[in-house]
């Protein structure tokens, strides 16, 4: 098949384009009054920086937060402050590098090239006063206790009895800020042995924080660790993560949905200090008979392992209550389901002190709440669960874990065999044509023996096979989204990875689909081929012998106006002109052997050879679409609607013994709003 493809537009994006010339801002103390970091500048955080209680920090969306590679700079946002930072799909807010920042094309983060590093700069950390289960401190109690606190893993106080490292409290309902279509990349930092900064840290987090669209690509330590709080999560990328990539401990009380990992590495050192350990570590609380104790529901996981040097999907320890459901978790290196029992400071595991025992948290039902150290009202503090069991990994999809123990203790736990009960399905064959994703591609084997690492150098996330329909769905709680398919992507619609993300931008995930199909240019004159249709119905005669026609496909970001069309089905000889109609006509009229549906002031937007890619239009490659358009007179602005078809012509007509003749064609059509 050829495809003809034409970039409308050179720069990646009229909002990021350009961080390169942005002006610089050196950020070297702590913000204590409210603030605004805006698009039209860089920042680079030249040390560790706190949002101190009562300011906010408030980042546009566009923002680069580029600090000094290996630095050192890091963010934190402590108790009583808030950081709003709500970034948007066309303009994400990048918290970075600089030395990332040197592979991206034209100051575009929507560009640039995949590194083996980490630990090029620190991290974001938010402190919130929602109750936590911490026993190193002294005074702290094993009941709900709003004085209960802890220090934040990762930070260092400047003296003693400094608060602003501190979180905990009593507030499930605090209110910590936001954080939308944020891509954090090569961060963590190494304080001490144990003592690291994650992707993003959260602790005692309250459930009116919202985090949605976040990514983490690259970290020296976990992708994300969530110490205790009620804070939800949705829409989450954790890539190549140099620990676990999502972490969870304290006595976490809250709920996720739409979480994608894919474990790799980020650089080639020990596991857990560079190359990815477990995929979920799932932590109860820090002594197992305290409470909280970490009761959550998550629904919609996509999960790839390592297969070689990868360690388990889900890691259980200190008396962790687990809803698992409608998710996907395949290529893994070890176990499904792990009994760790204790984390290795100091918690006593499941069964400690009268608690129920690992094998009893499988069977008992979530509203059988623990009377050791309790809160005085149970069902009010332990909201993420609703039904089924404590802990529970159901209606989910498990394909070719191949490890000789992967599914021991998960069998032992009644998660498989698959059933009526648990929903669950294993998929027996290892092939890629079988997988419950679109497609994976793995690049060149990098380290060596127990910690070989496959990278994901391509993914189609999207749920295929027997992850295209689910059993379960999600309550419709305000929070959880409804959905009838497993794993944290839909089987036809877009990926909610596309435009924003480092793995786009790095290529290991694809761009948006744009547009919508409004007609088929040849569905009318079938009857007159003389070859038939190529057996695809709704299409005529046309000039390729694999489709049948050409389709009109088009990437990239609208709001950007960095748009990529594709005219697929095309011989080699083709050349091509995309038209451009301010109206469509239903009935179209005949053009070549297919029909027009693109009408109204027709604009011949520029052209090239399908073979040498030679530009003959007079506006030239380098214009947008929006600057093409307005040039031959029609101007384009927000919430413009235009058509869109390829008009192609073939050098020589037909591909069957008595061709119809017809010169040229034309392809299906686009509409896009711009």
């Amino acid at each position: 098949m050829k495809r003809t493809n034409i970039l409308f537009s050179a720069v990646a994006g009229l909002c990021l384009a350009g961080a390169a010339n942005a002006a610089e801002i050196l950020v070297t103390t702590n913000i204590s009054t409210s603030t605004t970091w805006t698009a039209n500048n860089t920042y680079n955080l030249q040390q560790q920086i706190y949002v101190l209680p009562g300011a906010t920090l408030t980042i546009e969306p566009g923002t680069i937060i580029a600090s000094t590679t290996n630095l050192g700079g890091s963010l934190a946002v402590c108790r009583g402050a808030q950081i709003i930072a709500n970034g948007t799909q066309s303009a994400p807010i990048i918290f970075t590098s600089k030395a990332d920042v040197a592979t991206w094309t034209s100051g575009s983060p929507l560009t640039g090239t995949w590194r083996a590093a980490a630990n090029e700069w620190g991290n974001l950390t938010i402190m919130g006063s929602a109750y936590i289960s911490e026993n190193i401190i002294t005074t702290n109690t094993p009941a709900p206790n709003a004085a209960n606190y802890a220090p934040m893993e990762g930070l260092v106080a400047a003296f003693p009895g400094d608060t602003n490292v501190l979180y905990g409290g009593g507030n499930d309902d605090d209110d910590s800020g936001s954080l939308r279509y944020c891509s954090f990349r090569y961060g963590g930092k190494v304080v001490g042995l144990n003592n690291e900064l994650n992707g993003l840290s959260l602790g005692g987090i309250g459930r009116a924080t919202e985090i949605d669209h976040v990514e983490i690509m690259n970290n020296v330590d976990d992708g994300i660790e969530i110490w205790g709080g009620t804070v939800n999560l949705k829409y989450f990328s954790i890539w190549n993560i140099g620990d676990d990539s999502l972490d969870i401990d304290q006595g976490w009380r809250g709920k996720g949905q739409f979480g994608l990992i894919v474990q790799g590495y980020s650089v080639i050192a020990a596991q857990g200090s560079g190359i990815g350990d477990n995929a979920l570590e799932l932590d109860g609380a820090e002594q197992s008979d305290y409470q909280p104790v970490t009761t959550g529901s998550l629904y919609n996981l996509t999960v790839i392992g390592q297969p070689v040097g990868g360690d388990h999907g889900t890691a259980w320890r200190d008396n962790c209550r687990m809803q698992i459901r409608s998710s996907i978790f395949m290529d893994l290196g070890e176990q499904l389901v792990r009994n760790d029992n204790v984390d290795g400071d100091g918690g006593a595991g499941y069964g400690f002190n009268g608690t129920l025992s690992w094998a009893n948290t499988w069977t008992t039902a979530y509203n059988v709440f623990s009377t050791v150290n309790a809160p005085a009202n149970p069902a009010a503090f332990y909201t993420a669960q609703v039904d089924g069991n404590l802990n529970e990994l159901r209606d989910s999809v498990f394909f070719r874990n191949q490890n000789a123990s992967a599914y021991t203790e998960a069998t032992a736990r009644g998660v498989l065999p698959a059933n009526a009960t648990n929903l669950n399905v294993q998929i027996a064959s290892i092939l890629d044509a079988d997988a419950p994703i679109r497609s994976i591609t793995r690049g060149p084997a990098a380290g060596s023996g127990s910690t070989l690492q496959l990278p994901v150098i391509g993914l189609d996330p999207r749920a295929n096979n027997a992850a295209t329909t689910s059993s379960l769905s999600a309550p419709n709680d305000g929070f959880f989204t409804p959905v009838n398919y497993r794993g944290a992507f839909h089987p036809t619609a877009q990926s909610w990875l596309c435009g924003w993300t480092a793995s786009t931008a790095f290529g290991f995930t694809p761009n948006c689909d744009v547009g919508t199909p409004f007609c088929f240019g040849d569905g009318t004159l079938a009857t007159a081929c003389p070859c038939g249709n190529n057996g695809l119905v709704g299409r005529g005669c046309e000039n390729s012998a694999s489709t049948g026609g050409a389709v009109l496909g088009a990437s990239g970001l609208v709001g950007n106006d960095s748009v990529v069309f594709t005219s697929s089905g095309e011989l080699p000889t083709a050349l091509t002109i995309f038209l451009q109609g301010n109206n469509s006509s239903a009935a179209g009229v005949v053009f070549g052997d297919g029909v027009r549906c693109t009408a109204g002031s027709l604009k011949r937007l520029y052209t090239k050879n399908a073979v040498s890619g030679v530009a003959t239009a007079p506006t030239g490659a380098n214009l947008s679409v929006q600057a093409q358009s307005a040039a031959l007179g029609d101007t384009i602005l927000p919430g413009t609607t235009r058509w869109y078809q390829a008009y192609y012509r073939d050098a020589n007509p037909g591909f069957c013994p008595n061709p119809p003749g017809s010169t040229f064609n034309i392809s299906s059509g686009l509409v896009i709003v711009w």
